[in-house]
This record gives structure tokens, C-alpha cells and sequence, in this order.
């Protein structure tokens, strides 16, 4: 159940959007102030942030700001204010969206859905996966089963190529090209050399077949991994 923090001293404007959220199947925790809302954010695990502008003890212009230096949480403002400049420079400072009072329920939900599901597909982009071989691009490993593989800059960045285009057939030029980013000459003993290592780290977690050889055009992923 996605978890959802709302920062907005209007206790019944708070309570309104907490009971419209749960009954959606959101989790809620609610924030009456600037400073309150600031340290839930920061210590605690949550999907979304809703953030009024105008309230006590820090703006919800200073909680956003001090927000992103530590977070991407998607941040929803809620704001009385209907200017075009205000809007901008929100966006501008890491706002996600905006919503102007008086709101209507059910665009708060629509946006509330559009923004989670924005980031659901940002997180899975972060991630590869193909049988048990997990890519992450943000740590820069490969994983088999949560045991990370040890390779090279240039074998993980073939991996990577290989999972990103599961079914294409990389010719040697491709990858040599693609990879060391030069002219591909003709000489075929270093993309042999990395293929082999690969094959043989792979083979040690019990992944022998995963790179397949397609005889005259080149290397790809095993459709039967």
C-alpha cells in the first residue's frame, strides 16, 4: 500500500484529503506544520508528499527546498495561489505537480495516481532484469540471486547492452563500436577476450548459458536463459 504524506495546517482541508485518499487504498499520515511535515519527510518512507504552501514555521517553499537536497519524493503543492510565476518557480525549485484551491477531489486523485505511476515506471527503468540476473544502473552492479558479480567497467557495460536489447544480435563491430567507442577494424581477439570472461564469472554462479553465440552474425542474450 502506497504511503502518503500530507503537509497542510487546514485541519479539515488535512482530514478531507486523508479520508479521500485512504478510501482510493492510499496509506495517510498527516502534518499540521512546516517544521513537523520537514521531519516526517526525512525520516520517514513515503511515496508521495502533498505540500501547502502557507504554513507555520517553514513555508512549504522551504520545506520543498530543503527536501530536494536530500530526496526526489514526488511533491504535490497545494496552493490558494493561481499565478502562472508562482507555479514556475515551484516547478523550477522540484515540485512534481500543483493543484490550486478550491480543488476538486477528484483531480487531487487523478494526480495523485499520475504522479505514482510516473515514478513506478522511473524505478523500474533503474533496474534490469533477465532470469535471475539483476542490472542496477544507479549502483552500476550485477547481481545473480543478490550475490553481485565482479566485473570490469567494460563487461558490465556489455551486460548492460545485452539486457537492455534482449532479443537483438550484437555483431562484434556493434559492440566494439558501442563500447570502446572507436572504428572497428577487424580485430575480433578483445571482443572474444570479453565475451569468454563474462561467460566464465557467469558460469561460476551457475549461469553458463546466458550469452549466446549466433554463428556469422554475432552475440546475444539466450532466449532460454
Amino acid at each position: 500500500m502506497e504511503h502518503i504524506l500530507i503537509i497542510e495546517d487546514e485541519k479539515d482541508v488535512n482530514r478531507l484529503l486523508a479520508q479521500t485518499l485512504k478510501e482510493e487504498g492510499y496509506r495517510t499520515t498527516s502534518a499540521f506544520d512546516g517544521m513537523e511535515g520537514l521531519h516526517m519527510a526525512e525520516n520517514g518512507a513515503f511515496d508521495l508528499i502533498m505540500l501547502d504552501l502557507m504554513l507555520p514555521y517553514f513555508s512549504g517553499d522551504e520545506v520543498l527546498r530543503r527536501l530536494r537536497e536530500k530526496c526526489d519524493t514526488p511533491v504535490i503543492v497545494i496552493s490558494a495561489r493561481d499565478m502562472v510565476r508562482t507555479k514556475i518557480d515551484l516547478l523550477t525549485l522540484g515540485a512534481d505537480d500543483y493543484i490550486t484551491k478550491p480543488f476538486d477531489l477528484g483531480e487531487v486523485v487523478a494526480r495523485v495516481v499520475s504522479n505514482l505511476r510516473r515514478c513506478r515506471k522511473e524505478e523500474s527503468a533503474k533496474q534490469l532484469t533477465y532470469g535471475n540476473l539483476v542490472l542496477d544502473r544507479e549502483a552500476k552492479t550485477i547481481s545473480a540471486e543478490e550475490t553481485k558479480l565482479d566485473l570490469t567497467a567494460k563487461e558490465y557495460r556489455m551486460m548492460e547492452l545485452f539486457l537492455e536489447h534482449p532479443n537483438k544480435v550484437f555483431s562484434k563491430a556493434n559492440l566494439y563500436e558501442t563500447i570502446w567507442g572507436g572504428e572497428y577494424l577487424g580485430d575480433d581477439n578483445v571482443i572474444k577476450t570479453h565475451i569468454s570472461n563474462l561467460r566464465t564469472k557467469l558460469k561460476a554462479y551457475g549461469y553458463e548459458n546466458y550469452i549466446e553465440t549466433v554463428w556469422g552474425l554475432g552475440y546475444r542474450l539466450n532466449k532460454n536463459p
